[in-house]
């Protein structure tokens, strides 16, 4: 994956203006890293004595958690940036500038992904609300596998 700048034609226009200061400033607040479900993840995968790269950024798409001996690329998708099915609510205000975006959110990561399997990593993507127990064990469970 290279480092182009996005076309005219993909970008989306300048942010809307926000409803009120209250959101403009709780959405200015949102964590892009190390978020509570990233961090629980790590915790447990670390407990479990995998070791791991966080926010490697010498691959496609900066994963959460990067395995490399495995070249497992882990992604902890927050559901409403990633357009969860369960949980993903379109904001009613600015309606069409937000499923536009969380759209091409949604695109980039198969992007990110697909650049990654041609690169030999494994990508997989895990939802905030899922659970980490069992999250931890299908990642040690791939990564066992993958190990020998």
């Amino acid at each position: 994956m290279t480092n182009e700048p996005t076309p005219p034609a993909q970008r989306l226009s300048a942010a809307p203006t926000p409803l009120n200061d209250r959101v403009h400033e709780r959405m200015s607040r949102m964590p892009n890293r190390d978020t509570r479900p990233e961090l629980t993840l790590r915790r447990e995968l670390h407990r479990r004595g995998l070791r791991f790269r966080v926010n490697y950024r010498e691959i496609p798409g900066t994963p959460d958690i990067a395995l490399t001996r495995a070249r497992i690329a882990v992604f902890v998708d927050g559901c409403f940036w990633h357009r969860c099915p369960i949980h993903c609510r379109i904001p009613r205000n600015n309606r069409d500038w937000w499923r536009t975006k969380l759209d091409r959110n949604v695109a980039r990561d198969r992007q990110k992904d697909d650049a990654l399997t041609a690169m030999g990593w494994i990508p997989v993507h895990y939802w905030e609300h899922d659970d980490v127990d069992e999250v931890a064990d299908e990642i040690e469970g791939l990564w066992r596998e993958l190990r020998g």
